[in-house]
């Protein structure tokens, strides 16, 4: 195996914390004990597998679902999208640099920065320097919801998803990899998206969780993403108005590409160079 692979499979066990993973079941124990859910048994500590719940805590972290659905056993990982999408997020890099796809990479809502942080770490690993990555996030958690039916997910009421700036750039510098190819764009979408100075981007990745911060994103950075670029929507089924953001933009702007399935939540297309003819186009004929 090359060096660069290896690099990137410890990479990715790293903020997925694969490697780990039992100590962090221990903390999840213990504040299931402390909540008086559960009776303290020293046997946990020496084998957690002796716990009932272990599996389940596993296969949560393969797949990105939480335990009992709690968003507060979310754990200690650096990104929580599990182990499908970060694998699918490799390999969409790998397309991007095999076929050399024009532009920068960006992630809009990212939490305390794992899956931009492997983003960078690919660069890396390749020796790729004429790309950025871009971090897009208000890092105070989500806004509170403007739309009907959207869930409050804001600090106020989960803190969990409020990861300051400052801890994701503490992150990015303990992995060495916090440098001027990667930039942050801190405030919300609303503000800061419409006025950014991003000129091409070969993969979007979205993350906002509510239907006006998808919106926001895909109005303000679509365009921007080039021919054969991939746009990832990470919560397309696990928040529902969040799926409805994506259908209304694409039928708005008549995007034909498929959505693909990552996993049991996300999904992807790719623009395709014939989508970005016709649309450049229709907009020499108006």
């Amino acid at each position: 195996m090359h060096l660069a692979d290896r690099y990137l499979d410890l990479l990715a066990k790293s903020v997925l914390d694969e490697l780990y993973l039992e100590n962090e079941f221990r903390i999840f124990y213990l504040r299931r004990c402390l909540l008086g859910l559960e009776l303290l048994d020293p046997r946990v500590y020496l084998d957690v597998r002796v716990h009932g719940l272990w599996r389940d805590y596993l296969a949560g972290r393969e797949t990105g679902r939480f335990v009992d659905d709690d968003i507060e056993n979310v754990g200690f990982p650096h990104t929580m999208i599990g182990r499908a999408r970060l694998d699918h997020l490799r390999w969409c890099l790998e397309e991007v640099r095999r076929l050399n796809v024009a532009g920068d990479l960006m992630e809009c809502g990212v939490w305390r920065g794992g899956a931009a942080l492997f983003m960078r770490g690919f660069l890396a690993a390749h020796g790729i320097s004429g790309r950025r990555v871009w971090l897009a996030d208000s890092f105070q958690g989500p806004p509170a919801p403007s739309f009907p039916g959207d869930e409050d997910l804001s600090k106020t009421v989960y803190p969990v998803l409020a990861a300051s700036l400052e801890s994701v750039r503490g992150t990015f510098a303990r992995y060495s990899l916090l440098d001027d190819q990667v930039r942050f764009v801190e405030g919300w979408f609303r503000e800061t998206l419409p006025s950014n100075n991003i000129a091409e981007l070969a993969l979007l990745r979205v993350d906002g969780d509510l239907y006006e911060s998808t919106r926001d994103v895909l109005e303000n950075l679509y365009d921007k993403v080039a021919p054969g670029g991939f746009v990832i929507i990470d919560d397309y089924r696990a928040v529902k108005l969040c799926g409805v953001a994506v259908d209304e933009f694409r039928a708005l702007r008549g995007i034909e590409e498929p959505l693909e399935a990552i996993d049991w939540t996300a999904v992807y297309w790719r623009k395709s160079h014939a989508a970005m003819a016709s649309r450049e186009l229709g907009m020499v004929r108006r």
